[in-house]
């Protein structure tokens, strides 16, 4: 099977030539039956189709994505991985705090500007919908990219866990009290490239820049390319100093460009092979083969009459350590040095239970809980108080001041490993030591003075990550681990960044539609009081112990009747 995902430099050069323009994209969002392992399920899906379409702008372009929810039976709504968000916070996606869940009949329009290059991708942030399949590929080309003359084409390669069940039954399995090892859903396998794989048509001479991106809600991946080097160029749409790897893991979230050569010597048809991490932490000594049970092998391919027969065996995953890549710009620490910084926010995370005995996710022993006005809304509409953190709910807020240089600390007491992901910037990595080390000491010392930038880090099991950034992008950001398991049982944070600047902050009419069809206030603190902004009565300070994900409670004679077209096959998913 040949390569559905290689780009010509050709049609790129002509894109990145023009100038800023529009980026227009009308979907609506269906259910769509797929079966990308073999084994069909219902699906969400953009126009009646699946996999969902790709997003293609270049840097300075508005992109304007008409969102319009017909599932019928679910809300929905999109976010913009990775993508920045300058000056329109309104468009970051997450529902219950950028925006309300976009209902079923309505329509929502997303409108931003693409400040920066690089591979990025989209997906829903509403109860735990994207391991459902709304998810999809979004590149910003860059007409700057430093690197635009040192390869031929581009490969697209998507790896995702995958589940034959749907979000909702196994999030309703997850949060009870019966669960006391905290246990997630574990994935019945893996997909490539939505399930159409990947076989790239590999010619002498040419050099490829493979786009990797991880749609996953629980598992990383580990990939290798057989005798090639793994040239590394970009980590989560930031750029690196190259550096040749020969194996890299990619948590969920995450995105890297690599360049691969077909140099001289080669004759054949090359593996390479991705492997499915599963594991708690995959620097345990004592993991053994069985801990690596979901395997794909794709090709290089030079000769399609040859059979791709060979397989990449590797006998022990060590992969490249990102925390150590080199920035492309050699941007210094923020602030200048190890100690001089603004802001500390200290999240301790760990496993815990709920008032109800139920199983959750704590940072600093409070789970998130969703509140009945979106933080956004609330921050736009309570005057002085919004810089007050009690106006918020218990939603895990942070409050940081315009410019300040914030340092983020993640202790992780858990014994696993956890993707950490920050909405509307790119944070250094100042250091992130190995498993075992134990929550941060507390002393600024020894960081890394040019630490790489991403959006989504790991931190490894009993030990810590040490993060900054500069406040200089308004808004509400979410601060999260990336299983999306573990966003369900409340592992997120939020960061109210300069709240003096979100006063007044309007609205699109379209946006506040969708909250008044929800029946959701758009004023006021957590709770909606537009009086008293400090007073907590009626804010949600228990998780309830239904889970109804992205139900929707709308009109039942509008699901009857979606109900009886789609009945053949949907199985039991619509309610």
């Amino acid at each position: 099977m040949k390569s559905s995902g290689v780009l010509s430099l050709a049609a790129l050069s002509f894109a990145t030539a023009a100038k800023a323009a529009t980026v227009t994209y009308d979907w609506t969002a269906t259910w769509v039956w797929a079966a990308p392992d073999g084994v069909g399920r219902p699906v969400v899906g953009i126009n009646n189709a699946w996999p969902c379409p790709q997003i293609d702008a270049t840097v300075g372009d508005t992109v304007i994505i008409n969102f319009t929810n017909n599932l019928g039976n679910q809300t929905s709504g999109l976010h913009f991985h990775g993508i920045n968000q300058v000056q329109t916070p309104e468009m970051d996606g997450p529902s219950g705090v950028t925006q309300c869940p976009v209902p079923p009949g309505s329509t929502l329009q997303y409108k931003f500007v693409v400040d920066v290059g690089g591979t990025f991708w989209y997906h829903s942030h509403n109860m735990g919908q994207y391991p459902d399949g709304l998810r999809g590929v979004f590149l910003v080309h860059d007409p700057n990219d430093p690197y635009a003359g040192s390869y031929d084409e581009e490969v697209i390669l998507t790896v995702s866990d995958w589940y034959h069940n749907e979000s909702l039954t196994m999030v309703r399995n997850m949060l009870q009290p019966s669960n006391t090892r905290f246990a997630p859903p574990i994935p019945d396998g893996m997909i490539i490239n939505e399930g159409a794989g990947l076989n790239v048509n590999f010619t002498k001479g040419r050099k490829y820049r493979f786009r990797m991106i991880s749609f996953a809600a629980l598992a990383s991946a580990m990939i290798h390319f057989d005798s090639h080097d793994i040239n590394i160029i970009m980590n989560d749409a930031d750029y690196l100093q190259k550096e040749v790897k020969y194996q890299l893991r990619i948590a969920t979230a995450q995105r890297y460009d690599f360049i691969i050569e077909c140099i001289d010597r080669d004759n054949d048809n090359y593996p390479f092979l991705i492997s499915l991490d599963i594991n708690r932490d995959w620097t345990n000594p004592d993991l053994g083969p069985l801990q690596w049970p979901h395997n794909y092998t794709g090709y290089l391919t030079m000769d399609y009459n040859k059979p791709n027969t060979k397989k990449d065996v590797v006998h022990k995953w060590k992969p490249a350590d990102d925390s150590h890549f080199k920035p492309y710009d050699n941007e210094a620490i923020l602030g200048g040095n190890d100690t001089n910084y603004d802001t500390l926010i200290k999240m301790d995370f760990a496993f815990c239970t709920d008032a109800n005995g139920y199983p959750r996710a704590c940072f600093n022993n409070l789970t998130y809980i969703d509140q009945k006005v979106p933080a956004l809304y609330s921050a736009a509409t309570t005057g002085d108080d919004n810089s007050n953190p009690i106006v918020y709910g218990q939603i895990n807020p942070f409050i940081v001041n315009y410019g300040d240089v914030v340092q983020i600390v993640v202790n992780n007491q858990d014994a696993a490993t956890h993707p950490f992901h920050l909405h509307g910037h790119h944070f250094q990595v100042l250091d992130r030591p190995k498993t075992g080390t134990g929550d941060w000491s507390g002393r600024d010392t020894n960081y890394n003075q040019k630490p790489p930038r991403r959006d989504t880090v790991t931190v490894m099991a009993h030990s810590h990550a040490v993060l900054r950034f500069k406040a200089t992008n308004p808004g509400t950001w979410l601060f999260h681990c990336h299983i999306e398991w573990h966003v369900e049982m409340g592992l997120t944070a939020t960061i109210i960044e300069a709240p003096d600047r979100l006063r007044n902050l309007t609205f699109p009419q379209d946006h506040l539609d969708a909250c008044n069809k929800m029946g959701i206030p758009v004023s006021g603190n957590a709770a909606g009081n537009t009086q008293d902004y400090l007073d907590t009565t009626g804010m949600v300070t228990v998780p309830p112990t239904i889970y109804n994900g992205a139900m929707y409670a709308g009109s039942s004679s509008k699901k009857r009747g979606l109900m009886g077209r789609l009945a053949s096959g949907m199985g039991s998913f619509f309610f």
